[in-house]
């Protein structure tokens, strides 16, 4: 039964995707909608009220979504915006934190430390919402706006964590060093970027050189290492979230075996993350009790969306080089999602006095948030004029460089490659391995694949390449008709005149 709840649930999530894509709903918010559906309060009657669980569901959905959308970041889009995307991510987090807990504290009769504690938990814009607005919607934009602001979202969790988790020791009374709080921050955050440098290297060691024989198993490798990187970063009590961002990050810009199918692999984990994560938090929260806390919730996420998110940015790109619109945008798509619910969760676990009501108020602000601010994207970038020129497809990229051949090569019985997988044939950066003639069968390569004593390999390869590989050991040279490639994706016609096709 359980298994048909939850299959039934995904399945209408997917769904729920494909309308707010016509319709210009985050997908996000349908989620979240599914998740109260099903609940107590709901058509479903799903009764759920442990807030570990989704803490716990919530914590491992987004490892998964910051791994993926570190490794789909492009190190080249980053590197310009990096100091400016650090200042977000961390004074950003910290002055946004302070003002909305400030003005919660006035709002709602909150004790300094409990609104501050509100604060943090609220000030940190979200990875899974920021990256499936830009990316899901098309939003296309001018410079580096996109790029600092996917990083900034996947960065900045490890401070909006690590505030929540040393406020709510000091409403506990757990600690009362303020001091020692602040060296804890930096010391988490250190670690964290480390141990994520480290695991990213021995990830990429470990994928190249392993030569699994199924390649079925290489997703479960990878997903295995990215839970050992979160895993060692908590266990030397740095940020694991952080860990895993730079893990990914740099993995998506080494080269190793099955790259791209992993690639695939950890973006469609990431929307079952996603899922998992927005439908669990909707499940916990009890629509009946949000009605009490719609005034001070619209006061409290008026003053994050219009005063404490524009006052962070701001004050992070002075004398950065964004101009005011630039700098209104970047507001404006400070979203929050699943990140500050998942944080509102820690003080119901540690039944602190106002648990409740913190969960209530953060719950409905990220709705107004990802409501208001998540439709209205394109329209505020068109508005300020920062949007960008659409992407307008071309002929297809292969990857082939033009003038390229195709060409083929037997490898002899008594070759130094038999045995090898394709990724460490060591065969030309700009040559193709297409297909593989093995006996009477005819196989699509892949960087795992072993070869094998008589495999013809079929190259697409421009003339130097060419060159290298009749100058290279462990391949012979097949004599036959090459077919010349025009330009990327297309192919011209051999040098008899017959017509070539791919």
């Amino acid at each position: 039964m359980l298994l048909l709840v939850a299959g039934g649930i995904v399945l209408l999530s997917i769904f729920a995707s494909k309308i707010s894509e016509r319709l210009g709903i985050p997908a996000l918010l349908l989620f979240l909608g599914l998740g109260m559906l099903a609940g107590s309060d709901g058509l479903g009657g799903i009764h759920f009220d442990n807030a570990e669980v989704a803490r716990f569901v919530g914590i491992v959905s987004l490892v998964l979504i910051l791994y993926a959308g570190g490794l789909d970041t492009i190190w080249g889009d980053i590197r310009p915006i990096l100091t400016r995307g650090v200042a977000l991510s961390t004074l950003g987090v910290i002055v946004t934190a302070v003002a909305l807990g400030l003005f919660a504290t006035l709002i709602l009769g909150f004790s300094l430390q409990e609104g501050l504690l509100l604060g943090a938990i609220a000030a940190s814009t979200d990875a899974a919402a920021v990256f499936a607005i830009l990316r899901a919607r098309g939003t296309h934009l001018k410079g580096k706006i996109r790029s600092l602001l996917e990083y900034e979202s996947g960065s900045n969790d490890p401070t909006a964590v690590l505030l929540t988790i040393s406020l709510l020791e000091l409403v506990t009374g757990t600690s009362d060093s303020v001091a020692g709080l602040i060296v804890s921050y930096f010391l988490q955050m250190s670690l964290g970027a480390i141990v994520g440098v480290v695991m990213s290297s021995l990830a990429v060691i470990i994928i190249n050189r392993i030569q699994l024989d199924h390649d079925g198993l290489y997703p479960v490798l990878s997903l295995a290492l990215v839970a050992l990187t979160y895993g060692a970063a908590d266990l030397a009590n740095g940020s694991g979230f952080l860990a895993v961002y730079v893990a990914g990050l740099i993995m998506g810009n080494r080269i190793f075996i099955h790259k791209r199918s992993l690639i695939r692999f950890h973006d469609g984990l990431a929307w079952l993350a996603q899922i998992s994560m927005f439908v669990s938090l909707g499940l916990l929260v009890f629509p009946s009790e949000l009605p009490s806390v719609i005034g001070p919730g619209l006061l409290i996420a008026a003053f994050l969306i219009l005063v404490a998110r524009p006052l962070s940015v701001f004050v992070c790109l002075a004398f950065s080089g964004f101009g005011l619109r630039e700098q209104l945008f970047i507001s404006w798509v400070g979203l929050r999602g699943a990140a500050p619910i998942i944080l509102a969760t820690f003080p119901l676990v540690a039944g602190i006095a106002n648990a409740d009501l913190i969960f209530n108020v953060v719950f409905f602000v990220v709705i107004v948030s990802v409501a208001l601010q998540g439709t209205t994207v394109p329209f505020a970038a068109r508005w300020l004029g920062v949007g960008g020129p659409g992407f307008t497809p071309g002929p297809l990229d292969t990857g082939v460089m033009p003038q390229s051949r195709m060409v083929e090569y037997r490898v002899p019985p008594e070759s130094r490659l038999v045995g090898r997988q394709v990724a460490r044939a060591g065969l030309p950066d700009t040559a193709r391995l297409l297909l593989v003639h093995r006996y009477d069968s005819l196989l699509t390569a892949t960087g795992g694949m072993r070869l094998r004593r008589d495999d013809v390999l079929t190259i697409v390869a421009d003339e130097a390449a060419i060159g290298e590989l009749d100058r290279m050991s462990g391949v012979e040279r097949v004599p036959g008709i090459p077919l010349v490639c025009q330009g990327p994706g297309e192919y011209g016609v051999g040098t008899n005149g017959s017509e070539s096709g791919a």
